[in-house]
């Protein structure tokens, strides 16, 4: 409205980026308002509680002082009945502000009040100032200063005509104004006693002479006498002299006399420094401690000093403003029915999400690698879990079980080949005996792939190994199974069966049988190999290093085989049993096939029902029980009579 208008005093809500961070930085969230009732103050508070909502800051309730005492009090007394502990003051100075505080202490007795600049004439009136002790107020830096002795030295008491002389001169002594309203408010109001007025000579008497006080009207006198200045020494034509004269107070640069460099920025507003101090009454005397200062209206303090000392606050320690305490990390905020953000629960985080900030409103969930801590404000990598051969006692066992049950199935190939030329050993073919027994061994020395941490390479060749190794096993048996039926048809005189008997046939059946599982494990191998994978959902902490399958139709066809060998096996053999013949392998056949398929029945829901590592302990038992079940029901009972009955061991005894 007004182009030439140029504001010489700071524009008040250039305070309000430094009020947000000393909030945020002592976890202030529930603040009240306490404002003068007019048009400053109605702004300036309403604009003030909105800002501060945006920064995560409530408002609890918002006081004007009308000016009237007793409704006045009525509404002070809402900051005794509130839970904040922190007010800030907004609007113009009100006397009524000062009326309330020292008649009412004890509502104020651990409040901490936050002033703006222009309060601070509260502290030129001479009173007990306990109840706003340990207070924040803003402060404009001082552009000009003008000393006392500036006035003259005439008779003092002759300049009371001036009414503000006349206010210092009451605030100062004490004494009566020839205004009996002033009287009256002064006695009433603030509740001083007033005396007669002593006459004083010289200013000097009352202030230092070096004693300045802040003016923004004279340095507004300061800026124009030198913009004129300016233009008088570069002869400006009288009729443009008002006309340029805005130009050159709007370009103009001053210089206080503390060396700090004024100017009108984009708004015509001066840019000057804003200090925010503690106030701390003590002695008689005030104390005042620099907290921040801030340098233009758009500048934002990075930190505030230490604070811990406990007579900065009027309870020792710093004050706790808030509606809510602080979620810790590890919760987060469940919102109510409270119309104000800052009024919530705390609640944990969910399973497997973490919060690492205080009073963080959503819990953030852990990558699939990771897993939070006891506590929830951190994620941390989860467990590794495979059959390891260092933190795994059933690894060493297996392992042990293993090779020992693979030596004993190499001292058993051992003696059958030193006995090579005995009956027992040559019954029943025994060149498909040393090739049981090394499939056997093999059967012992594969349960290594199934511990450890594993890798593609060893993924691919557990269940092909074993598959294969197990396919040649009970190839041989089912090979002995029918070359004791065709033995046995083989003895009548003239019977078609003698041409199949020799070592082409075991072969034969050996070789077809296992080159059926052989191609099932290649074509499984070809089209989608069994590789290793990172299980992070089964178990919650945990990443279980497995093996994939890979094509799951593969691995079933494997094992499917394999059982479809055993069943025939086991049908053939248990149908020869009955067969004569003191060595007649097939009930031994029968047996070991019971087992085997007992176990690997078992293995099926157990396999199914488990997870992890326990997973594959259940494949290694299935198959080191599967091979103890072959190699004890087969050859411990051979072992026993080449060992301790050689006199069974005849060729009589077979007749």
């Amino acid at each position: 409205m007004y182009p030439t208008f140029l504001r010489m005093t700071p524009d008040n809500r250039a305070r309000y980026a430094t009020i947000f961070k000393l909030l945020h930085h002592f976890g202030w969230n529930w603040v009240g308002i306490l404002s003068s009732d007019d048009g400053i103050g109605d702004e300036e508070s309403q604009e003030l509680s909105k800002r501060m909502s945006q920064h995560g800051i409530c408002t609890e309730y918002i006081i004007p002082l009308i000016g009237e005492i007793k409704r006045d009090i009525q509404k002070f007394k809402i900051i005794s009945e509130s839970t904040s502990k922190v007010v800030i003051v907004c609007g113009s100075y009100t006397n009524n502000f000062f009326y309330l505080v020292s008649r009412m202490p004890s509502v104020v007795k651990d409040i901490t009040f936050i002033l703006p600049p222009s309060w601070s004439r509260l502290f030129l009136i001479k009173m007990d100032y306990s109840p706003l002790n340990c207070s924040f107020m803003f402060l404009w830096s001082i552009l000009a200063k003008v000393h006392y002795y500036d006035y003259g030295h005439g008779n003092v008491s002759s300049c009371l005509h001036d009414p503000i002389l006349e206010d210092i001169w009451i605030l100062l002594f004490g004494c009566r104004s020839q205004n009996q309203y002033k009287n009256v408010f002064f006695e009433r109001v603030l509740g001083m006693s007033l005396t007669p007025c002593p006459n004083l000579t010289d200013w000097s008497e009352i202030f230092n002479k070096h004693t300045p006080i802040p003016s923004y009207a004279y340095m507004a006198v300061k800026f124009l006498g030198n913009a004129v200045d300016y233009m008088m020494k570069n002869k400006t034509e009288q009729n443009r002299f008002q006309h340029i004269l805005h130009k050159f107070v709007r370009e103009i640069e001053y210089k206080t006399t503390e060396g700090e460099t004024i100017n009108f920025n984009e708004k015509s507003e001066i840019q000057i420094n804003l200090y925010l101090q503690s106030w701390l009454f003590k002695n008689n005397g005030l104390w005042r401690t620099h907290i921040s200062v801030m340098r233009g209206p758009d500048y934002v303090p990075k930190t505030f000093p230490n604070m811990s000392d406990p007579r900065f606050w009027k309870t020792g320690k710093v004050p706790v403003s808030r509606c809510s305490v602080p979620c810790l990390p590890g919760s987060r905020k469940k919102f109510g029915s409270s119309i104000h953000k800052c009024c919530y629960e705390c609640v944990p985080c969910p399973e497997g999400e973490i919060s690492n900030i205080s009073d963080s409103e959503n819990c953030v969930k852990c990558p699939d690698e990771e897993w939070p801590n006891e506590k929830k404000d951190r994620c941390v990598p989860k467990l590794v879990e495979f059959l390891s051969y260092t933190d795994d006692t059933i690894v060493a066992a297996f392992s042990a079980v293993s090779i020992l049950c693979c030596l004993l199935t190499g001292l058993i190939l051992g003696l059958f080949i030193h006995y090579q030329d005995t009956p027992i050993v040559k019954a029943n073919n025994r060149n498909l005996s040393y090739l049981l027994l090394v499939s056997i061994m093999l059967s012992f020395l594969c349960v290594f792939l199934f511990l450890g941490r594993p890798v593609d390479v060893t993924c691919m060749l557990r269940v092909t190994s074993f598959g294969v190794i197990f396919s040649v096993a009970v190839s041989s048996l089912l090979a002995k199974s029918i070359m004791v039926c065709i033995a046995f048809k083989a003895t009548k005189p003239g019977s078609p069966w003698r041409k199949w008997m020799g070592g082409k046939l075991p072969n034969c059946i050996i070789c077809v049988f296992s080159l059926v599982q052989v191609i099932i494990c290649v074509s499984w191998l070809s089209i989608s190999p069994p590789f290793q994978d990172q299980n992070t959902h089964s178990y919650q902490g945990k990443i279980i290093i497995q093996c994939n399958e890979g094509s799951v139709i593969g691995f079933y066809s494997v094992l499917g085989y394999m059982g479809l060998l055993a069943a025939v096996s086991f049908i053939i053999a248990f149908l020869a049993r009955t067969l004569p013949g003191s060595f007649n392998e097939a009930k031994y056949i029968t047996f070991s096939m019971l087992v085997f398929c007992s176990v690997w029945i078992a293995m099926i829901p157990a396999y199914l029902s488990t997870r992890g590592k326990y997973m594959v302990a259940v494949e290694v038992f299935a198959i080191m029980a599967s091979s103890t079940g072959l190699l004890g029901c087969i050859f411990f009972y051979k072992c026993y009579i080449i060992l301790f009955r050689p006199d069974l061991n005849t060729k009589i005894v077979i007749h």
